[in-house]
């Protein structure tokens, strides 16, 4: 390929991406480091002074000022025809890209690679090293071996993308980056089974991630099945920008969402380690990918942004908070807005950190929307966020209620307007339907009150954020309150100084027909609850034994009316295989444990209901006993009087006649006078 060019443009010389020019060129054996300093090996000394950075390039103005522009305008304006010194601290790609920069003026051949071709392409930029001056020059050379090499290459796309990192804003204008990009999207949206490059893959689970160099290539064979994901890898090396930009241009080339959500996941188990362990030693854990250009004092770096710590005297735990709040604003805007495409595990994580690094509102406002929308996947672990505000709780409880909000929100959207599909409805490959919207009220349900119960043991929780909490769900989501009477149960424990009003008004969000036969057997025991709490989960379950019964006698009755078939059919049975004669006896046996069941059901039912009578006569008591006073207390010593004496002899037996019949209008008078 380079062969043909050189044949066609004089003076332009490339061996194997080695290019280098004859013309002008001053007789050289190369270049000499000592110290901090280059030095042209001729017989000519020098008379011109080159400084970047911490090096001195001492070479000869001639071959500078045919290449230059940059060169040419220093010693211009300068009014100086003798200035022997110029200062390029500015110069992009430093003083390596300007040591093969050097080389090319004097003719010395330069040896193009994906490592330095970024930062050599952006020097010549800088130095102005056009096709004015002279034909061939730096910046047509890099240009096209960036344009037929490096963008033909999966490997070198990754490898100038990651080396643009240093060379912002350069890269950028010069449109490396998004031709990078742009090659690396095509590339990744490509069939699999026509993928004949090589590719870094997913590296075994080892305790750290190999560098770049380290990394085996996987080279498909024609046999070989090549993975949707085989671009994970290497794409999760670049910086959150340039991976941004990536991303971007995979979603206009048409890949699927699912494969973009799991890439944005893959990035962040190796950017965020707090996504993977506890987000209190994030500091602590570093980066899994290094690169194969970093020096060795960007090798310390932790995960982050290593261009922003760059020359930054802030605190490193800072440094490294602003980075990965970067980072996670950035994964933010990227996710793909159809539903199902990162899971709700990974979106409650994003979340968790979000509240941590302090990240801006409005994203998360959407992350949380984003969460409300697959709400019912989430699990109790990822619901336990801890509160990183001024809140007095442990949890984040008032979290659990915008997302408890915006799960209803979501769910009453898709019952209103049905035509809206998620992603995963219209891509289902086996038939199966997503759950209907009970289903998911109901898994929410569970996961509330599982959530409820854990966070009441905080005896900062409020009785009114719990309430409120537990009555967010609609009464159709919940066919039981076992869950809710545990959560319940816990918050009373947690809390044993609350007042009988508060107790009452906390139970009130429990319904007591809704309980299981074993939650009201705990709750009839339990001293914690009011007592009227206790008389309702009596009652309740009085009345389902009560229909129990009753369902039960109905089907004795169709049962008797069965059995005079059966006898007459005896003779039938006789007459029938051994098979089906032992089904029957088999059926007799379940018949009779039913029966033994419904015996247990009914003495249960008599021992509730002696207590719940024995319970009753007590409240009974209790209330008389207040409701007494001194006109009832006469009353009943009149009772008395009138009972002595019927005891009396028959002989008096007239004369109390008539004295019952003047009681009885005392009596009577007296029950007037009361009312």
């Amino acid at each position: 390929m380079w062969e043909s060019e050189s044949d066609s443009v004089g003076a332009r010389d490339y061996a194997n991406g080695v290019p280098h020019s004859a013309k002008h060129a001053l007789k050289t054996d190369g270049f000499q480091l000592r110290g901090n300093s280059w030095y042209v090996s001729t017989d000519i000394p020098s008379d011109f002074l080159v400084q970047v950075e911490d090096m001195n390039f001492h070479l000869h103005k001639y071959p500078l000022l045919s290449r230059s522009g940059k060169i040419n305008r220093c010693i211009y304006e300068s009014r100086d025809p003798d200035l022997n010194k110029v200062v390029l601290d500015d110069l992009p790609g430093g003083a390596e890209a300007f040591e093969l920069a050097a080389k090319f003026c004097y003719g010395i051949a330069v040896d193009l690679t994906a490592a330095n071709i970024s930062g050599l392409r952006c020097a010549a930029e800088y130095l102005e090293m056009t096709e004015d001056l002279e034909e061939g020059n730096l910046i047509f050379k890099t240009e096209a071996f960036l344009s037929y090499v490096v963008l033909s290459s999966w490997r070198d796309s990754i490898v100038v993308l990651k080396s643009c990192e240093k060379l912002s804003p350069w890269a950028e204008n010069l449109q490396i980056v998004r031709r990078c990009s742009e090659s690396i999207a095509w590339k990744a949206c490509a069939n699999p089974k026509g993928i004949r490059w090589a590719y870094t893959g997913k590296p075994p689970k080892v305790s750290s991630s190999p560098k770049w160099n380290d990394l085996k290539d996987s080279s498909p064979s024609r046999n070989q099945l090549v993975p949707p994901d085989w671009w994970f890898e290497d794409v999760s090396i670049l910086r959150i920008d340039h991976f941004v930009r990536v991303i971007t241009a995979i979603k206009v080339k048409g890949m699927r969402i699912e494969l973009i959500g799991s890439s944005i996941m893959h990035y962040s188990s190796k950017w965020l380690p707090g996504l993977v362990i506890d987000t209190t030693s994030a500091g602590d854990e570093g980066s899994t990918s290094t690169t194969s250009n970093t020096s060795s004092g960007s090798n310390s770096w932790k995960g982050g942004l290593h261009m922003i710590v760059a020359g930054n005297k802030e605190d490193p735990s800072t440094i490294q908070a602003k980075d990965q709040r970067m980072i996670v604003e950035s994964l933010i805007s990227i996710i793909p807005p159809q539903k199902d495409c990162v899971s709700c595990s990974f979106l409650l994580k994003l979340l968790r950190m979000a509240n941590m690094l302090k990240v801006a509102p409005a994203l998360v406002t959407e992350l949380e929307k984003r969460v409300g929308m697959q709400f019912e996947q989430a699990t109790l672990v990822d619901l336990l966020i801890p509160s990183y505000s001024k809140s007095d709780t442990m949890y984040d409880v008032d979290l659990i209620q915008r997302l408890l909000e915006h799960f209803l929100v979501q769910e009453q959207t898709e019952i209103s307007s049905p035509s809206r599909q998620s992603f995963s409805d219209k891509h289902m490959n086996d038939g199966s339907q997503r759950e209907t919207a009970p289903n998911a009220k109901m898994r929410v349900a569970r996961l509330v009150d599982s959530y409820l119960t854990e966070v009441a043991r905080d005896r900062n929780l409020t009785l009114t954020k719990f309430q409120v909490l537990a009555e967010a769900l609609p009464e159709s989501a919940r066919t039981c309150d076992d869950g809710l009477y545990r959560a319940i149960d816990s918050y009373l424990k947690a809390h044993p100084t609350l007042t009988e009003h508060e107790r009452k008004r906390l139970c009130r969000v429990m319904d007591c027909q809704k309980l299981s036969m074993d939650a009201c057997m705990h709750a009839a025991q339990n001293e914690r609850l009011p007592l009227r709490v206790v008389v309702q989960v009596l009652f309740s379950e009085q009345v389902k034994i009560s229909n129990a019964i009753a369902n039960s006698s109905l089907k004795e009755a169709t049962d008797s009316q069965f059995q005079t078939l059966v006898t007459n059919r005896k003779t039938l049975l006789e007459a029938t295989p051994q098979s089906f004669q032992e089904g029957w006896a088999t059926a007799k046996k379940d018949i009779n444990t039913l029966k033994f069941e419904l015996e247990s059901v009914k003495t249960k039912y008599l021992e509730l209901q002696t207590e719940m009578e024995s319970l009753q006569r007590q409240y009974e008591k209790v209330s008389k006993q207040k409701q007494s006073s001194a006109w009832t207390s006469g009353w009943k010593k009149l009772s008395k009087l009138t009972k002595m004496s019927n005891l009396e002899t028959p002989e008096n037996e007239s004369q109390h006649q008539n004295m019952g019949e003047q009681t009885k209008k005392v009596h009577r008078r007296w029950r007037n006078s009361i009312s």
